[in-house]
């Protein structure tokens, strides 16, 4: 038994969905659709080059949350899942899991997208461990803020050592599973680092390492 780790966008499903999120946000009109995207489009691209601000993509895509309560937000996911996540959900990612499970490994996906996003996606997936950016509550809302550390590249590892130790976990013979170089510290812990979907330069690390490459798509 050990410790399957998952990314999420791009490796589990076949696209982004903190992307897919904010598409959707403009068709629903809870966002000016035009604006929205030019926006959501310039953070995807330096996320893929490996220069995202972090904290400035947080304040740009949590802001439509604290909007709504959480009754109105469940319900937008709803119709987001419908809409945009169970069309892209992939089925040799699904069966990668299954067998895992089948082993007794533990299942756990990792993402730098929040959390209201992305744990009815991992749900889906018959996973049940998630450790992804939290958004900030107050009195039963969200406040447009960051809880804690951004779920993101080192920020990964620093969320994942706190949950090793409180679960009873190790990195001995543990396995992740990304597509994106942004996550190249984490693949560097692991001891079978897997490269799923991969990006360019991902791909170019993968195979001088001679890491696995798969293609889920």
């Amino acid at each position: 038994m050990s410790l399957a780790i998952f990314d999420l966008d791009n490796t589990l499903i076949g696209g982004d969905s903190d992307f897919l999120w904010g598409e959707f946000l403009g068709e629903e009109g809870v966002v000016d659709a035009n604006a929205y995207r030019e926006k959501n489009e310039y953070f995807y691209q330096q996320y893929d080059l490996g220069v995202l601000d972090i904290y400035a993509w947080l304040e740009f895509c949590l802001e439509p949350l604290s909007r709504y309560s959480m009754k109105e937000l469940q319900e937008f996911h709803h119709r987001f899942m419908i809409q945009k996540i169970e069309p892209i959900m992939l089925d040799k990612a699904q069966n990668c899991i299954d067998r895992h499970k089948e082993r007794g490994d533990t299942a756990l996906v990792i993402t730098a997208t929040n959390s209201f996003v992305t744990a009815p996606i991992v749900k889906k997936y018959g996973i049940n461990q998630l450790l992804a950016t939290e958004p900030e509550i107050k009195a039963g809302r969200y406040t447009g803020g960051v809880s804690g550390i951004p779920c993101f590249q080192a920020g990964k590892i620093d969320k994942l050592l706190p949950w090793l130790q409180k679960n009873g976990e190790s990195l001995t013979g543990s396995t992740f599973y990304s597509d994106s170089h942004n996550d190249l510290p984490l693949l560097g812990l692991v001891d079978n680092p897997v490269a799923v979907n991969a990006d360019k330069i991902l791909t170019k690390i993968a195979q001088k390492k001679g890491w696995d490459i798969l293609n889920w798509r």
